[in-house]
């Protein structure tokens, strides 16, 4: 639970670096450079601590990684012009949890009890409370039936990925191989987070081929360029570094079903980053969505 808990802190932490690295790098450049940085971080422990790409449970997390950071961030980008960000995330957030939930029992027979069950759900609804859309909003943010189905397609990502992500593990247990410690979670980090840069490679390669690709933003002040690349190197480290090994350590020890639903906090837990790094002051439902999530998650982790 703890891993659980350190990963939504770590995303949280993550979702502001990643603003402002996209704000001065561009989308394709922030997102590249990232993921290199990860996976070439990563990749040194996993060869020199870890069991790099030995280990029997390697296909599930290549595929776990094109699933989850390949086509799940895809369907977040898609969706984000389409529905605005707060939907984008609240379907993301929100249907990622259930999704993994109910294929772990059906794929990997593994059911949540009804306890479990039901504080998820209460994080889930704090979740919504909090970044659901007021009514004088609804007019501004541009929700179109495409952007559903991309939302849809970032929650599965995100769910299915993490599904994927615990049949690995079970993989690796039955191979005899030390599934529950954070040296299996950073390598598995890493043989996820390879897959999906090659993916999202291949894929900005087709849109330059295409010659859709956006132009990437050009910072001709070096100290402004300093500073961005600086909130690149802390996204990549807060995100697919520490975040996501957190995040495999979680699924390495605890069912996607309760890791889901208290990652989804990060959204809420990066209200005080924003408002530290950039002033931004969080409305009353944001804070009381919060609050509440906070208590369900107390209450999932003694349930659990």
């Amino acid at each position: 639970m703890i891993a659980s808990f350190l990963a939504a802190l770590l995303f949280a932490f993550n979702a502001t670096c990643a603003t402002h690295s996209l704000r001065g790098l561009g989308p394709v450049r922030a997102n590249l450079s990232r993921l290199a940085i990860a996976a070439f971080l990563l990749g040194i422990f996993a060869h020199a601590f870890g069991g790099g790409f030995t280990s029997a449970s390697l296909p599930w997390f290549l595929l776990s990684g094109v699933i989850g950071m390949g086509l799940g961030d895809l369907g977040v980008f898609a969706a984000l012009p389409l529905l605005g960000s707060r939907l984008t995330v609240l379907m993301t957030q929100c249907l990622a949890a259930p999704l993994a939930a109910l294929g772990e029992w059906w794929w990997l027979g593994s059911p949540l009890s009804a306890a479990q069950i039901t504080w998820g759900v209460f994080i889930l609804g704090a979740v919504a409370l909090a970044l659901t859309p007021s009514r004088a909003s609804f007019p501004r943010v541009p929700v179109r039936p495409l952007g559903l189905l991309f939302g849809l397609v970032a929650a599965a990502g995100q769910g299915f990925g993490a599904l994927i992500s615990r049949k690995g593990v079970l993989v690796a247990e039955a191979a005899g191989e030390a599934a529950h410690n954070a040296t299996f979670g950073l390598t598995a980090a890493y043989q996820r987070i390879a897959a999906g840069l090659v993916f999202v490679l291949i894929w900005f390669g087709v849109l330059r081929w295409c010659r859709r690709l956006p132009p990437a933003p050009s910072p001709s002040d070096p100290a402004k360029l300093r500073t961005y690349r600086m909130w690149m190197l802390a996204n990549a480290l807060a995100g697919p570094v520490l975040g996501v090994g957190c995040y495999q350590w979680a699924l390495a020890t605890t069912p996607s079903g309760i890791v889901l639903p208290i990652a989804a906090t990060a959204p809420l837990l990066s209200i005080p980053f924003a408002f530290w790094l950039e002033g931004d002051r969080p409305p009353r439902r944001a804070i009381l969505g919060g609050l509440l999530a906070v208590v369900g998650c107390v209450a999932l982790s003694v349930e659990s």
